[in-house]
């Protein structure tokens, strides 16, 4: 037997690397411009981050040896810095927020920027905008949005916080009558913000209750920082893990605060010095912070989800296991199908979110724009659509980052691998802006709601929005479901049209279902989520159609991406495809094994193009900040540089030994010295 070859692991991980880029046959500039929307993005992002990597306080290398209370104030002067640097370079509002995104930092003014001023734009009356808005904008104030209690969050409509009408002062009193009434787990709200959109009831002078609208409150004062009189304020403490450490969600309590009428978010309803109330066009126009905050989670989950993605990837790609081969050297761990069978398909989840982002946020301007002018027609649509869709991404991505750090073994649970805090600050997605839970029922509501429209009236199918086109299949002229067969899976349409049936009919199924009959305890769940994948898969097929604007390697290796999608969703889907029909088993072997092999072929397709991919996403070392992510692939010696960071290795002999670990060995040796006396006496 023929020794092997000796291998510096260390030095093989630069030599796969670089292989791999090697293998790439897509234009990564181009692929990259397509994520981005242009070139013009691209270079404005390029440019930022030239910036911001000089800046010393923005180093990321050493907060994972920080306490809480030190990666707060880090945070506090990072958005102090990031301040500076606007004012400095006079940016624009995009360039501001693209170099707030490219920190990838928790910081308590993000929610100012993503909560608070959205508010004043979308509802703040001309009166409100003309006295604040100059310091909302220039951040002369710190803003948050006060939303969730102690004893209620999601049901907006059992809130408890108070806000009565004094007609006599012309006056609003804030009041927190209960202990529930607290409000809690409020971004920004602990220690940084000086003033809040407060969700509260409104109580006309009657006493009539009118359900929650938003007031514009100031918290603390602009002199000494202090609470003002009649707010208690603080912060709720640490969170699960130690996540979003440096992130100051807060509590606060009202006790009777008066503010001016002119306070109230008075855009759309008001109420006149009298105590009259004037109806808002849209009873759920007050939602329209939220949306908008739901409408961007798209695309960072995207790009989230993107993080995890290159880390993983790249560090299986460099990362060898398993028996030597002739040349002395191990497989490749990305090369096993269980390894590529589970990143494969996030990767693809991170280009189709990125795209189907840029649709959402496009969607929801034009839907603000209608609003300005009190055209509220697309508001339903828009509200149940984004309730999916915030349930379906945040799902996914907080699923996938932890596969993707799963994927590296045991290395992976090194804070210096980078996924772990990202999954620690992205987990909370999945209950901020309204539970995913509790949203499946707002979707399902929706859904039903068209359906049985559709069924009481052919009229009805022209008029369906975007989101609800898979209500279309039950008009008695439309085409039949597709029959599922090997080939189905190598034709785009009829995938897409497959997960529309499965929508339109659970849909009709649970919307035929007598109210007195019993429905199994998951039928929300299942019902938004094939709701959600019918819409998001027509968008993939649009998105396919339109690659032709990629050169035509390009467009091929991207639209292998894009298939992988459907085929996964299509996977994920079978229970049901199988429960209703639409795949049947007709007793001569497994219906579901074409699509797996399918499934596989395309992964088998897209792998030697998984670097090249993952370097489109234009992640630098910097923004990544992971050991085991870095681009030259030396994984080895980036972690054992981080590890010389640790401040424990600054000791040879740890200030445990003398007072702890010291007595217990000796208190060990004595008692084993004793017991061999005995012995020996035996």
């Amino acid at each position: 037997m023929m020794p092997t070859a000796k291998v510096d692991v260390n030095q093989q991980t630069a030599a796969d690397m670089k292989a791999a880029r090697s293998r790439t046959s897509i234009s990564v500039q181009n692929v990259r411009n397509y994520l981005y929307g242009g070139q013009k993005v691209w270079d404005l992002r390029e440019r930022l981050e030239r910036i911001l990597v000089q800046e010393p306080l923005f180093d990321k290398q050493h907060r994972d040896f920080l306490g809480r209370t030190d990666q707060y104030i880090r945070a506090a002067a990072i958005i102090n810095r990031l301040d500076e640097l606007r004012r400095m370079h006079s940016w624009s509002q995009a360039e501001y927020s693209t170099a707030s995104s490219l920190l990838s930092e928790v910081m308590s003014i993000t929610l100012h920027d993503a909560a608070f001023q959205p508010v004043f734009l979308g509802q703040g009356s001309p009166a409100l905008m003309d006295n604040y808005w100059d310091l909302v904008y220039e951040k002369g104030i710190q803003g948050c949005y006060l939303q969730t209690e102690l004893g209620h969050g999601t049901n907006v409509a059992r809130l408890e916080t108070t806000s009565t009408y004094i007609p006599e002062t012309q006056e609003f009193e804030i009041n927190s009558p209960s202990l529930t009434s607290t409000k809690w787990w409020i971004g920004a709200l602990g220690k940084s913000a000086t003033h809040g959109a407060v969700q509260a009831k409104l109580i006309l002078p009657d006493g009539k209750d009118m359900g929650p609208h938003l007031f514009f409150v100031q918290l603390r004062s602009l002199e000494d920082h202090k609470p003002l009189q009649g707010i208690t304020v603080g912060d709720i403490g640490p969170k699960a893990s130690g996540g979003m450490a440096a992130q100051d969600q807060g509590f606060a309590r009202f006790d009777h605060v008066r503010i001016p009428r002119t306070n109230m978010f008075s855009k759309f309803a008001e109420v006149t010095a009298e105590g009259s109330y004037i109806q808002p066009p849209h009873a759920k126009l007050s939602y329209g912070g939220m949306m908008y905050i739901r409408a961007n989670m798209i695309p960072t989950a995207g790009w989230t989800i993107a993080k995890a993605a290159t880390v993983a990837i790249r560090y299986t790609t460099v990362r060898r296991q398993g028996e030597p081969n002739a040349e002395g050297l191990e497989r490749q761990v990305l090369t096993y199908p269980s390894t590529y069978y589970r990143l494969l398909p996030i990767l693809s989840r991170a280009f189709v979110f990125v795209e189907l982002g840029r649709y959402t946020v496009k969607a929801l301007n034009e839907m603000q724009q209608r609003l300005a002018n009190r055209d509220t027609s697309l508001l339903p649509e828009m509200h149940a659509l984004l309730c999916g869709l915030k349930v379906f991404v945040t799902t996914h991505g907080i699923i996938d980052i932890e596969t993707a750090r799963r994927s590296m073994g045991g290395h992976g649970y090194s804070a210096f691998a980078g996924l772990g805090r990202l999954y620690m600050e992205y987990l909370p997605s999945a209950t901020f802006e309204g539970d995913n839970f509790v949203l499946d029922g707002q979707v399902v509501r929706a859904a039903t709601k068209s359906c049985k429209a559709v069924l009481s009236s052919t009229l009805a199918v022209a008029k369906l929005p975007l989101p609800s086109a898979y209500l279309r299949l039950l008009s008695t002229t439309s085409e039949a479901p597709p029959q599922v067969t090997a080939s189905t899976w190598q034709d785009v349409r009829s995938v897409v049209l497959l997960l529309e049936w499965r929508a339109a009919l659970m849909v009709k199924n649970f919307t035929q279902t007598p109210a007195s009959a019993d429905v199994d305890a998951s039928i929300n769940q299942r019902l938004a989520k094939a709701v959600t994948e019918a819409f998001v898969a027509a968008q993939v097929g649009e998105m396919i159609n339109n690659l032709a604007v990629l050169p035509s390697e390009d467009a091929k290796v991207v639209g292998y991406l894009y298939r992988l999608y459907l085929l996964t969703s299509a996977e994920s889907a079978l229970v049901d495809l199988l429960s209703i029909g639409l795949i049947r088993h007709t007793g001569a072997g497994d219906p579901t094994q074409d699509l797996r092999l399918a499934i596989k072929a395309l992964c088998i397709e897209v792998l030697p193009n998984v670097i090249g991919l993952t370097d489109a996403f234009g992640f630098s070392d910097w923004s990544l900040d992971s050991a085991l992510g870095v681009f030259d692939g030396r994984v080895y010696e980036a972690l054992w540089q981080r590890v010389q960071m640790e401040p424990m290795n600054k000791d040879e002999v740890t200030p445990a030994y003398v007072p702890y670990i010291r007595p217990m060995l000796q208190r060990g040796q004595a008692a084993a010295q004793q017991k061999t006396k005995l012995k020996s006496r035996l």
